[in-house]
Order: C-alpha cells, then structure tokens, then sequence
C-alpha cells in the first residue's frame, strides 16, 4: 500500500498528455503564437466595437485564441496534477498561468467594449452570431456588473493572484503534509491522503479502520490553522468582488454565472437535510448490526455491507465493466470508452503528489483527460464511470456548440456523471439473479454514487452555506469556528444514530471544491435529474435515451430549467427531488429486506 515516486509507477497506469502536445516545445510555439494573436486581436478592435459586425467578428477570433490557452493550460496544469511535488512541473505551470493572464487582462477590452456599443448593435449582433449568441445575451445581462474597461482589465491582470487561497491549500495538502505510519496489534501501516480515502474509509477491520481515521486527523489537525487562512481569504475575496459588481450578497453573486435563484441553491440542502437523514441513519443503523460493531461512528460509515462480496477489479476488468454498463447509450458513445482506455485518456496510478478524489478535464473538440487513484475496487470502477459521463458530455456539446456555449451551467454539470453510475449500477443488477449479489450492486449505489453526492457533498453545501453567511455578515472564520461549523454539521444530519468522534469536525479541509464557488450542492442537483432520467430510460427505452442525448449536447445553450426539461424533468418544483429522495429510501430498504433474509439480521 506505500505509494511510489511518479517516476516509478507503471507508464500505462498514467494518461498520455502528448495528445495535446508531441513534445512540450510545441507547447511553447503554440503559446508565443497565442500572444501574436491576441496582439492582433487588440490591434484589430481595440476601440472599434461598436458595429454588430465587429463584435461578431472579434468573438470568432477569439474563440480560436481560447481554444489554444484551454490546450496550453491542460498540457501544464494537468501535468502538475498528477505530480505536486515535481517543483520543475509547478515552475513550469506558474510561468505558463502568468503568460495567459496576461493575455487574459490584454484581452479584457472585448467584454467592456462591447457592452459600451449602442443597444440595437447588441441584439443586432446577437442576431447574426451563430457560436456566441448565448455569450452575447450573458454579457449583456452582466452589463450592470461590469465596472469601467481600466479596472476590468486590472481584475483581469491580478487573475493570478485570486488563484493563491486555492494554490496554498492543493500546495499545503498534496506536497507538504506529512504522514506518520499507524500501528495495530503490533502491525505497522502506512498512511497518505489518497490512501486514507481510498482504502482505510473502506477497510472492513474495524480496528484498522478506527486508527486510520484517529491517525489521519491526528496529521491533517497541524494544517488546520493554514488551510482556515487560505480559505478565510478565498471567501473574503468573494464577498469583495460581489460589492465591487454590486450584487445584493455573495451568494446571489456566485448564482449568477449558473443562471440558478436563490430557492433552487436553498431548496437541495434543505430538503435533502430533512428528508434524506431518516433513510441514511437506517441505513447507518444496518451497518452497526450487520458488522457487529459496539457503536456506529462517522469513521465507519463508508464500510460494505458484504465487504466479502465486494470484487477486486482490475484495470482490464473496469473496462468490460464500463463498457457494458454504458452499452445503452449506443455505439458512438461505446467507442468514446474503447478510446478512453486505448488512448491512455485517464490517469489511474496512485503516487506521492498526486491529486486526490477524481475529475475530467475536456480539450475542446478533443478528447479528456480523467483523474483518479485506481485502488482495484467495485468504486473505481463507479469513478471511472462517473468521469467518462463528463467526457461524453464534452463529446456531444463539442459536436454541437461553440466553445462559448461549451460547458452546462454548475447546477447540472454533475448529472452526466452521475447518470452513468446510476446505468452501471442498474446493468449490474441485471446480470444475475443472486440475492446477495443484488444487494452488494444496491448497497454499491448507495454507499457510492448517493451517499457520495447526496450525503458528502451536500453536508459540504450546508456547511459552506453557513461560512457564506458569516461573511455576508461581514465576519470571518478561522480553523475553530469552521470545526464547529462542520461538527454541527453531521450532528444535525446523524443525530443519534452514528457518533462524530475527535476529528471528524476536520473533515472540512479535504475537499477543493470550497474554492470553487457554490459547488457541492450541484451534485445532488446533477443526480436529482440523472435518477429522474435514468428511471424513464428504463421504462421508455430508446426515446428516453434520445432526449438524453439532447440534454448532454446542449451544453450552455440552455439555462438549467430549460436544459433539464430536454431530458423530462421539471425542476421549478421540489417533485424530482422528493421523488429521488424516496427512491433512495426504496433501494434501502431493499437492502434492508435483503440483509435480513441473507444473514438473519432485522432492522
């Protein structure tokens, strides 16, 4: 279980970023041109767009120009990501995010200007756009937002340095943590973040797991006071730039970008808070039972119910998995994960310095790249999954819409990947009739796929809610205020059923995801539509799947409602959310019945 040097693990492990680039000079070539063109593109419409024509004109231009810099910062970022501790990797990178914010403040001209054109030039020039019609109408409802050209271009140039709360804390967590082995009976253990994560949450001996957990936070509590700086600034910030634009709060600030209201955000993680906690204390309370233990605890609540039953799966073997599970979206999305594979799109070793959890980053028109720690687990394969629903996604929007009307909004940009968790899940289920088998692919879905998106992350958005709320106010936080935040937390969602042992208040610095804006609770909005989806694919078949397909390549055309009624589902009302949170409740209490016609065990 010790991890290796980048250098050591197997190469076909890692993904092939010379997809982007043969060799890293034409990485610069392409980068010294990139500047030429912006150099250009200033000196053609600096001061000149003010006819519908130039507007559109410029934007094709650019949109060329952004497709290069998504290229050149794929090629260095990515490379970093998978190795924190290489300081050629991170030198490389911050040189490469200086140059392209520079172009980014040289280029900042265009939104400002544009938006100082007369009003009939504008819907003008919305009318003759084809690929940035949609970035048209966004920039104008910005309008009241945006400040004067000089301090845009400012902003634009200091875009670097709004990145540092979010560099500190990957630099502080991936390449200066240190991990201690931990001892059991005498056995000593090694320990690391992804190691923690991806095999001691799991691990079915109670004491290993329990010391882990001990072990784990006992490392990460010396870094709680930085990681609190790093994201007390990161909020700060935003509450600064949300004055600045002249939104009423932060959080109306950080909606905006997803075309989401107020209720929507609020409506995920209260309804979810409520509803949802009964089920998963069962749920819970089934796990004490079934493994015997003395006490359920936050520590055990990621066990198996049959960790027996739970397959070692190779790397090999994930693909047949997928392959299968994802057969039901056809053929051209078959060979999308044929390629994924063949092509080295996803990185699954597991070294020093690598990024934790998973992710998909998509090069326009090209193909992604995928992150995760492959640990020879049934949950990799559901990661694996999971990702490749990105990567479809950015197949068919590629196909079908500019790089301006690329990427969905935040609020439904975890249904793709969630929706393909949910077909793996139900394509297992079929393929045998067993009991126990059955209840290993159900527990699977609910220890994975909803209990990652409806219980993590949305424990996460009620937390990160809260921080908002305290710097709304004009406060701050630090590393106790955010412990206490946290405990609160998962007291409120556990009550009595799971104890919140000394560490499990830290919980709060694992995750990136608070340094990207009102994030978490897109996950349990993304599976919210995906279930309501999934459920018609399955009793509609191939029309279901057609309007599927429309949902992933309308990529940002559409604002979320309209996006999500492509695929059927109606979210202006709390209907799909109820309706998935008693789903969820259904495949528990399966589980439940299961257990006790299997062991004997009644709830």
């Amino acid at each position: 279980m010790q991890l290796n040097a980048r250098k050591d693990v197997p190469v076909e492990e890692t993904w092939y970023l010379s997809l982007i680039y043969a060799d890293e000079k034409l990485m610069w070539e392409e980068l010294e041109k990139t500047k030429a063109a912006v150099d250009r593109l200033a000196e053609t419409y600096q001061g000149k767009l003010t006819a519908a024509e130039s507007i559109v004109s410029c934007l094709d231009e650019m949109e060329l120009i952004l497709q290069a810099v998504i290229r050149i910062s794929s090629y260095t970022g990515l490379a970093l990501e998978a190795d924190y501790t290489d300081n050629s990797l991170r030198e490389r990178e911050a040189k490469v995010s200086d140059e392209l914010t520079r172009l980014y403040s040289k280029m900042s001209f265009v939104d400002s200007e544009i938006l100082l054109a007369p009003a009939e030039e504008l819907e003008k020039a919305a009318g003759l756009a084809k690929g940035c019609r949609v970035y048209l109408q966004d920039l104008i409802a910005k309008k009241e937002h945006m400040l004067s050209p000089e301090t845009e271009k400012t902003l634009a140039a200091l875009g670097r340095t709004m990145e540092v709360p979010y560099t500190i804390y990957n630099t502080m967590k991936l390449a200066d943590i240190a991990f201690e082995p931990f001892t059991v009976d005498g056995k000593e253990y090694p320990l690391g973040y992804s190691l923690f994560e991806d095999n001691y949450e799991h691990e079915e001996d109670a004491k290993i797991r329990r010391a882990a957990f001990a072990a784990f936070s006992a490392a990460i509590d010396k870094y709680k006071n930085t990681t609190a700086a790093a994201y007390n600034a990161c909020v700060t910030q935003e509450k600064t730039m949300s004055e600045l634009r002249k939104f009423p709060n932060v959080f109306d600030s950080l909606l905006f970008e997803q075309k989401v209201t107020r209720e929507m955000y609020d409506r995920q993680i209260d309804v979810i808070t409520e509803r949802l906690a009964p089920h998963m204390r069962r749920y819970a309370t089934l796990l004490k039972k079934k493994h015997g233990l003395d006490k359920m605890t936050f520590a055990d609540l990621k066990t198996a119910v049959d960790p027996e039953y739970d397959p070692k799966v190779t790397i090999e073997e994930s693909h047949k998995y997928v392959r299968e599970g994802l057969a039901i979206l056809g053929e051209d999305y078959v060979d999308m994960v044929d390629r994924a594979y063949k092509e080295r799109w996803i990185d699954f070793a597991r070294n020093i310095g690598k990024s934790t959890g998973g992710f998909c980053a998509g090069t326009y028109k090209a193909n992604s790249y995928i992150l995760l720690n492959w640990n020879n687990r049934m949950s990799d394969v559901f990661t694996v999954a999971h990702e490749l629903g990105h990567a479809g996604q950015s197949m068919y929007s590629d196909r079908a819409q500019s790089l301006y009307d690329d990427n969905p909004s935040l609020y439904l940009v975890e249904a793709p990947s969630t929706m393909n968790e949910l077909l793996l899940g139900h394509h297992l289920m079929h393929t045998q009739e067993d009991k126990r088998f059955r209840r290993w692919v159900l527990a699977s879905l609910v220890s994975n796929t909803y209990y990652h998106n409806f219980v993590t992350h949305l424990r996460e958005a009620w937390y990160q809610r809260e921080v908002y709320r305290i710097i709304d106010e004009g406060g701050s936080v630090n590393a106790d205020v955010l412990s206490g935040l946290f405990r609160q937390n998962l007291e409120l969602f556990w009550g009595d059923a799971v104890e919140i042992p000394e560490g499990a208040e830290l919980t709060w610095m694992r995750q990136p995801h608070y340094y990207m804006g009102l994030y978490p609770y897109t996950y349990s909005a993304g599976l919210t539509v995906a279930t309501q989806a999934m459920l018609r694919i399955d009793e509609e078949g191939e029309n279901a799947v057609n309007d599927w397909k429309k949902f992933l390549a309308s990529g940002g055309s559409l604002p979320p409602v309209e996006m999500a009624a492509l695929a059927g589902v109606d979210i202006t009302t709390d209907g799909p959310l109820n309706a998935t949170i008693g789903y969820v409740g259904s495949l528990i209490d399966e589980i439940c019945r299961l257990t006790e016609e299997i062991d004997g065990i009644s709830l």
